[in-house]
């Protein structure tokens, strides 16, 4: 799926009160419809799903949503170094993102986040005294401390690779980081900071108090929510949430080695847009 024709994206430098932040911003064509900030996902899953991110935005601005794509500390262009990125920061970056197409476009603007991102905007909902306008999850990490499991295995697997030991598995990972000590993963420094905001971020602990939009990228069509996913969303409409699922069947573009895009992932999000109560 190609994106269609619309002016190029504006490149500017959003100051915060913790540095420079690399910004997108992709004004809506003819009326504005709303707004959102895109929230990346974590380490190398940012780079491999940039270009998604691009037409994705570019998608969106031309049906006439005004779309900011937010570099978050440490990450892409923006000020810092990843091994300096905390939770916390992350969380104020994108408030400041939020703030600043609101007051841009004179409208409450929503989240659009990727696996990571979008537990980050889970849980800028979550603590929001504003809620966002609508929540937009494209395949959504709902676990942390799971989530960095499966970083931390990345660490394991490197040594082995390397001929050495797996070094006590996640646990000394994890005894290491309570310690204060960074660790490089996969060419990223893991703060200790980071690893325990991350590690204690669980997208059930509130419901969002906007409308939620839950995309599922699945290899084969007709497949449901993951049981553990399923949970959360039930936990979330027990909690008054009111949660669509829109399973897509596509390509997980996050995690694969070479580019490819996932049209379909495209056309549901938009079209979830068009319907009058979205």
């Amino acid at each position: 799926m190609s994106a269609p024709a619309h002016a190029s994206a504006d490149a500017f430098f959003l100051d915060t009160p913790d540095g420079p932040r690399f910004c997108l911003y992709h004004a809506p064509a003819g009326n504005c419809r709303g707004a959102l900030v895109y929230i990346h996902p974590f380490a190398e899953e940012m780079n491999r799903s940039r270009r998604m991110a691009a037409l994705g935005a570019r998608t969106l601005a031309a049906q006439g949503y005004g779309v900011l794509l937010l570099d978050l500390h440490g990450c892409g262009d923006s000020a810092g170094d990843f091994g300096d990125a905390t939770w916390d920061g992350w969380l104020r970056d994108i408030a400041q993102a939020r703030a600043w197409i609101e007051a841009r476009l004179g409208c409450r603007a929503g989240l659009w986040g990727l696996r990571v991102g979008a537990l980050l905007a889970i849980a800028h909902a979550q603590k929001a005294s504003v809620p966002p306008e609508r929540l937009l999850l494209w395949q959504p990490v709902t676990n942390g401390s799971g989530y960095l499991n499966g970083f931390l295995r990345l660490r394991l697997a490197g040594e082995l690779l390397a001929g050495g030991s797996d070094s006590g598995g996640t646990d000394a990972l994890r005894e290491a980081l309570g310690a204060g000590e960074a660790l490089e993963i996969a060419g990223y420094c893991l703060s200790p900071l980071l690893a325990s905001g991350l590690d204690a971020a669980d997208a059930r602990a509130l419901g969002p108090r906007c409308p939620i939009h839950w995309f599922e990228v699945t290899a084969s069509a007709g497949r449901s929510l993951p049981p553990a996913a399923v949970r959360v969303a039930d936990t979330w409409r027990l909690q008054g949430s009111r949660v669509d699922v829109h399973p897509v069947q596509g390509p997980q573009f996050w995690a694969a080695p070479e580019t490819v895009d996932c049209p379909a992932l495209l056309a549901a999000t938009l079209a979830c847009l068009e319907k009058p109560d979205a």
